[in-house]
């Protein structure tokens, strides 16, 4: 039998395997139950090595070991498998993060922000302004930017946009109202859904029919959305950290709002 090499090459990036697990793991499946000799001779790896990665695939929970001889290994279901990787993924990514919620309360932490603050002092704003690449970049550093305001903060962008991130902008809502910040909000689309959407958070988003994205902390640093890409990775932002031009791109705002 001959394994499609798109499959392979598609299996392998999906699933985190080298090319001679994806090989011998696909083999497997079309035999359901087979010997290292029989998935040798339909995976095309060379047999001294299918013995070892069979034993892999079994670490992993690819694959299960028959009991008697001679030595046969039964396939794991695919559905199995990915409930398996899920339940892992999500594991390892709740242990992430509780070292790094740890990570502030560290001597190495405190040293990171001494180093950052030693190289900014002698920066000027407009030297740290720059473009962010990416929607979940760019959605790291709008709370960035709104959750560091003492005073105040203007949002700018769509009513689909703040529906679609309900529970990213819900949490900012809830600081920003905790910490007493300003909030000034203005969205485009539908002024039912608008009405709806302040009843929901608490807010008072005011309806503006204007095709823009841009937030603005202090009336000191903006972020605004300049492209739309077909991907989430190629989305990209603008970052000015420039009281000049910020605050007069929040009096435009307010002036449109009245």
């Amino acid at each position: 039998m001959i394994i499609n090499t798109q499959l392979v090459k598609q299996i392998k990036e999906y699933f985190n395997l080298n090319v001679y697990e994806t090989k011998v793991w696909l083999a497997l499946l079309t035999k359901a139950v087979a010997s290292a000799g029989e998935i040798a001779e339909i995976s095309e790896v060379p047999r001294s090595r299918t013995y070892d990665v069979l034993e892999g695939l079994e670490k992993r929970g690819f694959a299960i070991m028959k009991l008697g001889k001679p030595v046969k290994y039964i396939a794991v279901k695919p559905s199995v498998i990915i409930e398996k990787l899920k339940s892992n993924t999500l594991r390892n990514a709740n242990e992430k993060i509780k070292t790094l919620l740890k990570l502030k309360d560290t001597k190495e932490y405190s040293e990171l922000e001494q180093l950052y603050n030693v190289g900014i002092q002698p920066i000027k704003h407009e030297e740290i302004s720059g473009a962010i690449k990416g929607k979940s970049t760019i959605y790291s550093h709008i709370r960035e930017v709104l959750e560091g305001a003492e005073k105040q903060v203007i949002i700018c962008t769509s009513i689909d946009e703040i529906k679609n991130k309900s529970r990213f902008f819900s949490s900012i809502f809830d600081r920003l109202k905790k910490a007493n910040i300003k909030i000034n909000i203005a969205l485009s689309g539908d002024e039912k859904e608008i009405k709806k959407l302040n009843l929901k958070f608490k807010i008072k988003a005011k309806p503006l029919n204007i095709d823009a994205k841009f937030y603005i902390a202090d009336n000191s640093q903006v972020l605004f959305l300049i492209s739309k890409g077909s991907a989430p990775e190629e989305e990209i932002a603008i970052w000015l950290n420039t009281p000049f031009f910020t605050s007069a791109l929040g009096f435009l705002f307010n002036e449109a709002v009245k």
